[in-house]
């Protein structure tokens, strides 16, 4: 079974907030009680939980109950969480449930786990998923509140597990072959087991030496017939390397066209015809995961095939001509000199693999496809050429091979802004960075806002004033394979973090910083923030300026100041005031009202999209200093800016620049 995401649990009111966080924890880590739980399972006849991601949230109606995530209406989030593919715990009756998910319903395959749990956690329901391991979750939660799982899966009810769900690192060679074999099992046919397959040996099969019907475990390409059930063990690994001296872009498709003799699209159309002769349905691009590579493949008979499709028709190819299934691929592996090449994490995309890197001792340049096998590989396996591939190379183990015990994978560094502090006002991207990863960096006040976080995650919180040398902490462990999260306020562009690591990495000069997967998530900027509370005072032509002079002199500020002013600009001010500068918002103040009247609207936002956060509109003529602190956001009007209630006296107060100008 692949790895889970991790399960989003969904409650309504607060009735049923003590039963979530019950079944939260027991996704929150993978220590002893899951594994003790997982040796219990298998006494039992039932293979280990499926592996879930550790980074599980409570998901509540907003303004009902105070949890990790608040969404606005029932069946929308859970609709959006299922197409997204997220497992869903839901505290409801299944009743609920499947009304709202009854329009999606169609793919069997495609779908991710979904149970319906009673509020006191009485009754585990098992609705949807059964081959992503939805009883098997449901049996892990019904354990914890000592029930039984309402489980009516026939095949598993007999046979104490799910055939056709085989554990992380197999995979079903064709779902409609499946069901028709279990079908046979269930009419009373006989099964022998051919190959290794641990996780059936508790299993209640019907088994017989001489049975007509054979589960086969195999990395080798099914042929067709329909007395046997395929399982293919993930123990192959395509290792890709160049022919000449760089691998990706154009030059790869080049010289490995002038290698195979002819054009580059005539070499794609000749690799596709192989696969394509195999009798394995994945080979031909036809079926499960390979699904995607099919709308393709087809493309890479003409002249305008992409680098990345290229690599993956080969690697098809080198599989095919040793009649190997696509679904046997565990990794894809290339030179960690190649790291940076786009077309290599497209490639891996398109085959539905991990992507992972080595390095060789050989001072060979370019290092072999075999000599990246033998460098990454610590298990026993054969090595598998295709004369036609020459940049291509397969090792092939008896047991199926965890990709992250192979080399190292493409480091990654994310710089992410939190928002003003709301969970609900933090840009999904950002959640998922946080979620995603190994290691987060940033002043130690942002990063505990940045939670909740797991245990398994390393925090490397630090002063607020040693950007570069956080930048430069991050990028030495992103170069090293972890993934790495920045955490800003704001958003991380505004005066935060995503300038200092891009200066850290170009004053670095470093090539494994460069190789470093960079990405800047945006988030809501504590201006905007305090715009939307108010109305829309920046909704005309607007500015916003810093009155720090720690990084730049208070010159510099003064002349920005005095014509951001004269342009009639809206202002928004960063750092107004704190008490090593009490004077500069004063003297901010003094120039701004050479060129305004006292009358220009003004909105204080202090600790907005935070606990206790406030409020305040005023006029210019009216601000002091002593209505500022650090925390406060200053946004000064243009001369257009106006302030009215809506419905009379008791109304709301509002605040906006017109978009026309006069």
């Amino acid at each position: 079974m692949a790895r889970l995401s991790a399960p989003a649990i969904v409650i309504l009111g607060a009735g049923a907030l003590a039963t979530a966080r019950r079944i939260q924890a027991l996704y929150a880590g993978g220590g002893a009680s899951r594994a003790a739980d997982a040796a219990d399972a298998a006494a039992q006849g039932i293979h280990a939980a499926p592996r879930i991601a550790t980074d599980c949230q409570v998901h509540a109606l907003q303004g009902r109950v105070d949890a990790d995530v608040s969404y606005v209406e029932l069946g929308a989030h859970l609709r959006d969480l299922y197409a997204r593919g997220t497992p869903i715990v839901a505290l409801c009756a299944a009743g609920i449930v499947i009304r709202c998910l009854a329009p999606l319903l169609s793919n069997k395959g495609a779908e991710p786990p979904v149970l319906a749990v009673a509020e006191d956690g009485s009754a585990v329901v098992p609705l949807l998923g059964g081959l992503a391991g939805v009883n098997v979750m449901a049996r892990e939660i019904a354990a914890a509140f000592a029930v039984q799982p309402a489980i009516t899966t026939t095949g598993e009810l007999r046979f104490g597990t799910c055939v056709l769900n085989p554990p992380d690192g197999y995979a079903l060679a064709d779902l409609g072959q499946g069901k028709r074999f279990v079908s046979d099992l269930l009419a009373g046919e006989s099964t022998r087991i051919e190959g290794d397959a641990p996780w059936l040996d508790d299993a209640q099969l019907p088994r017989s030496a001489s049975a007509r019907l054979a589960i086969r475990v195999t990395p080798r390409a099914w042929d067709g017939r329909d007395d046997e059930l395929v399982i293919h063990p993930r123990s192959v690994v395509a290792a890709v390397a160049p022919v000449g001296v760089t691998l990706g872009g154009d030059g790869w498709r080049e010289r490995d066209a002038s290698v195979s003799g002819g054009t580059t699209a005539e070499a794609d159309a000749r690799h596709l015809a192989r696969a394509k002769t195999g009798t394995d349905a994945d080979a031909a691009f036809g079926t499960g995961a390979n699904a995607a590579f099919d709308a393709n493949a087809e493309a890479d008979t003409s002249a305008s095939s992409s680098p990345a499709q290229a690599i993956a028709t080969r690697v098809h190819a080198a599989l095919s001509a040793h009649g190997l299934s696509p679904l046997s691929l565990a990794a894809l592996l290339a030179p960690a000199a190649d790291m940076a090449d786009p077309a290599l994490a497209e490639a891996a995309q398109l085959l539905n693999v991990p992507l992972r890197f080595a390095s060789t001792s050989s001072e060979e340049a370019p290092p072999k496809a075999t000599a990246l096998l033998h460098a990454a590989l610590r298990v026993p396996h054969d090595t598998l050429h295709d004369p036609a591939q020459p940049g291509v190379a397969l090792a092939v183990s008896a047991l199926a091979i965890d990709p992250a015990t192979l080399g190292r994978p493409r480091g990654r560094l994310t710089v992410i802004g939190l928002g003003p502090g709301r969970a609900d006002l933090m840009v999904p991207a950002a959640r998922t960075a946080l979620n995603e990863a190994t290691d987060i960096l940033g002043y130690d006040t942002y990063v505990k806002m940045a939670g909740p976080l797991r245990a398994d995650q390393r925090v490397h919180g630090t002063d607020n004033r040693e950007e570069m040398q956080r930048a430069r902490h991050a990028f030495e462990l992103a170069s090293n394979g972890r993934s790495v999260v920045m955490v800003s306020s704001g958003d991380p562009g505004v005066f935060a973090m995503a300038a200092a690591v891009l200066e850290a990495l170009e004053a670095s000069r470093n090539d494994a910083w460069a190789a470093v997967e960079l990405a800047i998530v945006p988030g809501v900027s504590a201006a905007l923030a305090t715009a939307a509370q108010a109305g829309a005072p920046l909704g005309h032509d607007f500015c916003m300026l810093s009155l720090s002079d720690n990084l730049k002199p208070w010159t510099i500020i003064e002349q920005r100041l005095r014509h951001a002013a004269q342009a009639d600009l809206v202002m928004a001010f960063y750092n107004p005031i704190s008490r090593a500068r009490p004077w500069q918002l004063d003297k901010a103040l003094d120039i701004v009202r050479e060129y305004r009247a006292a009358s220009t609207e003004v909105v204080l936002g202090r600790d907005i999209g935070r606990p206790g956060g406030t409020l305040r509109t005023l006029t210019l003529g009216e601000l002091r200093s002593t209505d500022v602190d650090m925390r406060t956001m200053v946004i000064v009007g243009s001369s257009l800016t106006r302030r009215f209630t809506a419905g009379g006296e008791h109304g709301a107060e509002w605040v906006y620049t017109p978009r026309w100008y006069e």
